[in-house]
């Protein structure tokens, strides 16, 4: 347990780490690199290239010296970060190189300013985290493995089918090559997939939505491919898995986690609300969801147009035979050749208050996923609609950087 002297030295330093929390995680960063380059096949290196991962964890640390009087109040972060690095296989051993480094960060940036006093209270502080999170990950690792098909670490799989879906989505059925069962898992969870990325000579490790209900027998995951612009490189894995993972190749899986899944024995109404690839999570859920007739379910969805709107013969399938189920398409930039009414709903960006007759249904819980501004822009206009927080659940990959 944490003195108040302790609490008290974190909480009134928290300011001072904040002013200077991007330098000193790049500094981490480089570090820790340096001493245990082996890392860096754990690390996503294409947020360390943008300057995500450094933002993003500069933000974790000022939030939780924010709130270390309250540790309670970030159950639910904590809880997600413990599935993420379940997912990743973070092992208990990388918590004291993470430390020793993230300390050297703080006193080589604020030089005399981080006495030993201020040293030693963060070390105490992030100790206590540290022990907090091994003991999730324990836990959840414990779970898992002794699930039917359940497993650690990482388990080799075999691609037994690769379809497009869209001129930039592509589905990958992964069966395990042992022919053993796998893991079932709650609609919304994703798995880790590492794969060696020859540009980098490195193993990279990526999260994809598992898009289609448990089977007992493989695994599907629908991956967009991320071209890159002038502000950022193309996807390392993701140009991978589309360019030259073929049929019949393997790659390596971490069992299902995640926080962000629905309640599969509820019959309240649900509101599924995705742009772009983040409709991946949402398949799940609504095929899961839509086997109880006594569920309402809708589903929006955005997306620029038809060429790039994955699954979605297969949606209007789906509304066509099933009367508790409705979706709504938005095109913010359809083709010449696509049919409002049939290929899309809307012109325009989703709108969720053109939609409050549709949405605004009994204790209803709603669901969002997609670009992070994406799901901004959904998330206020749901609160707009006097939506409450607590029904309000959101999935954010890579660097969680949704809350300012």
């Amino acid at each position: 347990m944490l003195t108040q002297k302790t609490k008290d030295i974190v909480k009134a330093t928290a300011p001072v780490l904040a002013q200077h929390g991007y330098a000193i995680i790049s500094r981490f960063y480089t570090r820790l690199f340096e001493a245990h380059p082996e890392l860096k096949n754990v690390f996503n290196m294409a947020h360390q290239e943008q300057g995500q991962q450094q933002e993003a964890l500069a933000r974790a640390v000022y939030a939780y010296a924010e709130n270390i009087e309250d540790p309670g109040s970030l159950a639910a972060v904590l809880r997600n970060i413990a599935n993420k690095h379940a997912s990743l296989d973070v092992k208990p051993e990388h918590y004291p190189v993470v430390g020793e480094h993230l300390l050297g960060a703080i006193k080589e940036v604020l030089g005399d300013a981080a006495t030993d006093e201020i040293i030693s209270a963060w070390a105490q502080a992030y100790g206590n985290l540290a022990d907090v999170l091994m003991g999730m990950e324990s836990e959840l690792r414990e779970s898992r493995g002794a699930q039917l098909g359940g497993w650690n670490g990482w388990r080799t799989f075999v691609v037994k089918d690769k379809r497009p879906e869209s001129s930039v989505i592509t589905s990958f059925i992964l069966e395990p090559k042992d022919g053993q069962p796998v893991a079932n898992f709650e609609p919304g969870q994703y798995i880790g997939i590492a794969v060696d990325v020859p540009a980098l000579g490195l193993q990279q490790i990526r999260q994809y939505s598992l898009s289609d209900i448990p089977n007992g027998y493989t695994y599907r995951i629908s991956v967009k491919r991320e071209d890159g612009d002038a502000t950022r490189p193309p996807g390392y894995v993701s140009s991978l898995l589309h360019e030259h993972v073929s049929v019949g190749d393997e790659v390596k899986l971490a069992a299902p986690f995640g926080t962000f899944y629905i309640d599969v024995n509820a019959t309240t109404p649900l509101v599924l609300i995705s742009g772009g690839v983040g409709l991946t999570p949402m398949v799940s859920m609504l095929k899961r969801a839509i086997q109880d007739p006594r569920r309402q379910v809708v589903f929006i969805h955005g997306a620029r147009n038809s060429a790039v709107h994955a699954m979605r013969d297969r949606l209007r399938q789906t509304a066509a035979t099933h009367k508790n189920f409705r979706a709504i398409v938005f095109y913010d930039s359809p083709l010449d050749t696509d049919v409002q009414g049939a290929d899309y709903d809307q012109a325009g960006f989703v709108d969720l208050g053109k939609l409050r007759n549709d949405i605004l249904l009994p204790d209803a819980d709603y669901y969002i996923c997609g670009p992070v501004p994406f799901m901004r822009i959904q998330h206020d206009a749901l609160k707009a609609l006097d939506i409450h927080e607590s029904k309000i659940h959101y999935e954010v990959f890579g660097p969680d950087l949704f809350a300012e």
